[in-house]
């Protein structure tokens, strides 16, 4: 992993994140994040077990 933030550094993005866009808007910010680190999960997901298929396929 190219950067090593570790806790000190997430607590101060975590700070600054909350005088930017305020206590109001993180929950918001979070939920859309998570929703889209989900999909993504999930599409990478489909995508490795379409390529299962494909390689189970040419063996037989």
């Amino acid at each position: 992993m190219p950067f090593n933030i570790g806790i000190p550094g997430l607590i101060l993005i975590l700070i600054i994140a909350l005088v930017i866009f305020g206590p109001a808007k993180l929950p918001e910010i979070g939920r859309a994040f998570g929703n889209t680190l989900k999909e993504f999960k999930n599409a990478t997901k489909d995508l490795v077990s379409s390529n299962d298929d494909n390689v189970k396929e040419k063996k037989n």
